[in-house]
């Protein structure tokens, strides 16, 4: 099937966000008397619905952790990603050769990807081409949001290349009928090969894939 567009998660893909966040839980979870190292952050919580994560932070506490914990959490992750955030090898320059309609769609907020895609430089290559699933309150692991951006391109599912490196992300574009590739690192690699998707090392080799 030909590919006409590329529709690009954002963390873990195109920023290294997901450290990051996932130390800045951590921080915070000791703050709630919990002891969570980053083996199982990345393992169990990377791509997730924060909700999700809040609820797996109540059941380790056995308890709720405070009312304040996810602007907490927004405000210390968007100080450090201004610091430390930085493109995903690769990125910057699979951006530059694309000549295809692209866009992003994340289960984060807005308001996030306004601050990492800013800072990596990453942000002008999308413009008004960059979703949230916030936008249409449905999340990955559920295919709407692809299927909205698809549409929004008008490009067909099957004609629309994905680039995922979470579980629910693959997932989403799995059941959405998307040409799914999964970006795989240690944390991940091995759920990732469970899947369907094609599962790939570096995004180098996605130049193959799209002839560049």
């Amino acid at each position: 099937m030909s590919i006409k567009a590329v529709i690009f998660d954002c963390d873990g893909v195109l920023v290294d966000s997901e450290t990051i966040s996932n130390k800045v839980l951590i921080e915070m979870a000791a703050e709630e008397g919990l002891k969570v190292d980053l083996n199982y952050a990345l393992t169990n919580w990377q791509g997730k619905d924060l909700k999700l994560v809040f609820e797996d932070l109540n059941r380790l506490k056995g308890s709720s952790i405070k009312a304040s914990f996810e602007q907490d959490f927004r405000e210390r992750t968007f100080s450090a990603f201004r610091n430390d955030i930085k493109p995903i090898p690769g990125a910057l320059n699979l951006l530059q050769k694309l000549k295809l309609p692209i866009a992003v769609a994340s289960n984060g907020p807005r308001s996030k990807m306004a601050v990492t895609l800013s800072v990596t430089g990453l942000a002008s290559f999308f413009k008004d081409k960059i979703y949230s699933a916030y936008d249409i309150q449905k999340w990955k692991p559920e295919p709407d949001l692809f299927l909205h951006v698809a549409s929004r391109l008008q490009v067909l599912p099957e004609n629309c290349l994905v680039i995922e490196d979470s579980i629910s992300g693959v997932e989403a574009a799995l059941k959405g009928g998307f040409q799914t590739y999964a970006l795989a690192h240690d944390h991940n690699r091995l759920a990732l090969q469970k899947s369907n998707a094609t599962v790939i090392s570096h995004l180098e080799e996605i130049e193959s894939v799209l002839d560049l």
